[in-house]
């Protein structure tokens, strides 16, 4: 095993030998060793023996701490205690054996404590941070690898991690990118670089607050709602990098819709952020088109389609996360882009059911809002008439039971998003009895889950028990 240094609280007084460290008596073994016997069995031969029984005993600590591969991780928990003080380890490895990954955790850690040293002693003298970073590198293997690559932003950490407004995180992400305001254009490349460590920057402090609070369950909705503006302030800013790239933009007036969780402002850490883009051409000064329609939606779906790249491309940087504009019409074969006018006719005439539902949580979410909101006005009444359809409640009840057939049998009892009695399963029973009950109840039109579910169970559509179980499991 080759030389290695006895902790001074098994009370072995040693010396190098030929084979190893060699124990030379024996009458101040410590209480802290836990196989005296062994060590008396021993006596005269080399201690390389002591020290396997010494590893595995503390492998066999660290594995009924929660560390599920105690032998991986044992170097680093060595590695950590022979840094600081024997009582700060202990408390340091205690407190990684409570987050939900201990073993992720502590390679994480590792990790940046190889490349600063000087972390250790910062956790143990704060609390706050130690308490923070434990608890993402706990359960964020992204964001742990950020940290590793851009270990400064550690910062964010150490300072105010208090939930900001939609102002703010668009301020702050727009500066991020170089711009002064919402409308401007920025050419510069290595300014999508700079958006993507902003996200994570503004991320890291989200998921700080939230997996470090004392009742992560409560914060729920709050935290939802901040990773909802946080999608928006990010679209926003990938649309002033799009313009940079694209001439012409100025004579387009591109809306983004957010749709899904994102338009619900309920989004979550994995969530895919689901929008619709609408086009029309910019006005001049008296109120006329600048070009026609289709020179809009061409310079829309270059300006949409940037917007896509730049939020799912993989850099040194990192990855934001993929918009997914298939809920528009037709799907993946439709234009990516249409007018206003084409959405209204679709949905007047071709559109199905589900299409609708979809529409249910549309809302404006960046670029020209006042464009967006004409979607979402001209949309919203369309939504509270699907139900009059005699087979809706069963067409969506059967595509329901087909989305559940098609997971895969040994994935099936796993899938907390479209599994039985998954997410998908508690949003569906929420919008299948608002898209029945609100034609006629104007106070069940509500875009977000959790206060649509509230005023469910407030007006007596839902059992208040069947309404507290709904909320808890989603």
């Amino acid at each position: 095993m080759g030389d290695r240094k006895l902790p001074t609280s098994w009370g072995l007084p040693t010396c190098p030998g030929a084979n190893g460290w060699i124990v030379r008596s024996f009458p101040h073994i410590g209480a802290g060793f836990p196989y005296p016997a062994l060590v008396r069995r021993v006596a005269g031969h080399a201690i390389s023996i002591v020290c396997v029984a010494r590893i595995e005993s503390l492998a066999g600590r660290l594995a009924r701490m929660g560390f599920g591969d105690s032998e991986r991780v044992l170097p680093i928990a060595e590695t950590l205690a022979g840094a600081i003080a024997e009582a700060d380890a202990l408390m340091l490895i205690e407190d990684l054996a409570k987050t939900p990954d201990p073993d992720m955790a502590i390679r994480l850690l590792g990790r940046l404590v190889e490349d600063n040293p000087a972390l250790l002693a910062e956790l143990i003298s704060s609390p706050d941070l130690r308490t923070r970073l434990l608890a993402v590198l706990g359960v964020s293997v992204a964001l742990g690898q950020h940290l590793i690559s851009h270990p400064s932003d550690l910062q964010v950490l150490r300072g105010d991690i208090s939930a900001r407004s939609d102002g703010e995180l668009a301020q702050e992400l727009r500066q991020a990118v170089g711009a002064i305001s919402a409308d401007a254009a920025v050419s510069d490349r290595s300014a999508c670089d700079a958006l993507r460590l902003a996200y994570y920057r503004a991320l890291l402090r989200i998921a700080a607050r939230d997996l470090g609070g004392s009742k992560p369950a409560g914060a729920v909705p709050e935290i939802a709602a901040e990773l909802s503006d946080l999608a928006d302030a990010t679209v926003a800013a990938a649309l002033i990098l799009a313009r940079g790239e694209v001439r012409g933009w100025e004579n387009c007036r591109l809306a983004v819709l957010a749709l899904g969780k994102a338009g619900a402002q309920e989004l979550n850490y994995v969530s895919d952020v689901d929008v619709v883009f609408v086009a029309q051409p910019a006005l001049d000064a008296r109120g006329n088109p600048v070009c026609d329609n289709s020179e809009a939606v061409a310079i829309g779906t270059k300006l949409a389609s940037a917007i896509m790249r730049i939020t799912s491309a993989h850099t040194n940087a990192g990855t934001i996360w993929p918009i997914d504009a298939n809920l528009r019409p037709e799907g993946k074969v439709g234009p990516l882009v249409r007018t206003l006018a084409s959405y209204e006719a679709y949905y007047q005439k071709w559109a199905k059911g589900w299409e609708f539902q979809a529409m249910l949580k549309a809302r404006p979410m960046a670029g020209d809002f006042e464009l967006g909101q004409e979607f979402a006005d001209m949309v919203w009444p369309l939504v509270w008439r699907v139900a009059d359809d005699p087979n809706f409640v069963v067409e969506t009840q059967a595509m329901r039971r087909r989305v559940v057939s098609l997971l895969p049998p040994a994935e099936a009892d796993y899938e907390i998003k479209l599994g039985a009695g998954g997410l998908r399963d508690v949003e569906f029973t929420v919008q299948l009895l608002q898209l029945v009950h609100g034609r006629a109840d104007e106070r069940l039109r509500i875009r977000g889950t959790f206060p649509a579910l509230e005023a469910l169970v407030a007006h007596g559509y839902i059992g208040r028990k069947d309404g507290m179980e709904l909320r808890k499991a989603y």
